[in-house]
């Protein structure tokens, strides 16, 4: 199994180096954030063609999450657990924000795998309401983690944390300093993750960092390399002792009109 995770951007603006992606490195499982659509306006049935299950989570002209599951790698159509983690916005009156969706995906017979698709707010301008919301979201992340945790499922929680865990995830931690991403509290959020257990895919295979996820369309970011790792895929035991190889798909991110982030997988022994 090859699940990966990558921030689009946009559906409409990126649809095209979605499918190229889709058809040049063919993951059995993509979770994609930042769709930017209502469900009824996503255009599932292009992806459905490309032989994918496609299940949404989406919101008008913000935030919003897919799950693409490939018809011929031997899976049922996948099952959806859970839509949205029951916390509203940081504005009164605004309610949930589209970003969290779980299923479940099996072979015939066989024990279920969760996946759980984030994109979890990026909390700036710090301080502030839109911080203290992202410190709230992760909390009730956590909170779903654990019981995820307990059901004892095999899980992958994957997508755009919006966290910088390490100083070595970035390009300068002198230029974040000030950002959401790297903040303490952000920082022990994320660590709080992996404390209760779950294992940082890229993290493990790649420990002196230097791995980046994202570049900036502002400054020639892209192009001196400016990067930073905020897209993570955590595991549970079962998958991390099935984990084999990860891979950050930086090629992509050259491409014309391409998304800011690129994308990211993680490789599973069957």
């Amino acid at each position: 199994m090859k699940i990966a995770t990558f921030n689009i951007n946009g559906i409409k603006a990126r649809l095209p180096r979605l499918k190229e992606w889709l058809e040049e490195t063919r993951p059995t499982v993509a979770c994609l954030q930042e769709i930017k659509s209502q469900d009824d306006g996503f255009p599932g049935s292009e992806l459905e063609d490309l032989g994918y299950h496609v299940l949404t989570h989406g919101q008008k002209a913000f935030n919003g999450v897919a799950i693409l599951v490939d018809k011929n790698a031997g899976y049922s159509a996948p099952v959806e657990v859970q839509r949205g983690l029951g916390i509203d916005g940081p504005k009164d009156g605004e309610g949930e924000q589209a970003r969290y969706l779980e299923i479940d995906v099996a072979k015939e017979g066989e024990r279920p795998t969760r996946i759980v698709c984030i994109y979890l707010p990026n909390g700036n301008p710090h301080p502030g309401p839109k911080f203290d919301y992202k410190l709230a979201w992760m909390e009730k992340l956590r909170a779903r983690m654990g019981e995820i945790w307990s059901s004892e499922v095999p899980a992958a929680v994957l997508g755009d944390f919006n966290v910088i865990p390490h100083d070595d995830d970035v390009w300068s931690p002198k230029a974040m300093a000030k950002d959401a991403l790297m903040q303490p509290e952000s920082r022990d959020a994320y660590f709080r993750l992996l404390a209760d257990g779950w294992t940082d895919a890229v993290r493990t295979l790649n420990p002196r960092g230097g791995v980046w996820t994202y570049w900036d369309y502002q400054a020639g970011a892209w192009q001196r390399d400016h990067g930073f790792r905020i897209d993570h895929i955590l595991l549970t035991p079962e998958l991390a002792d099935r984990l084999e190889a990860v891979g950050v798909d930086r090629e992509h991110r050259g491409r014309e009109k391409a998304s800011d982030h690129t994308p990211v997988w993680a490789r599973l022994r069957d």
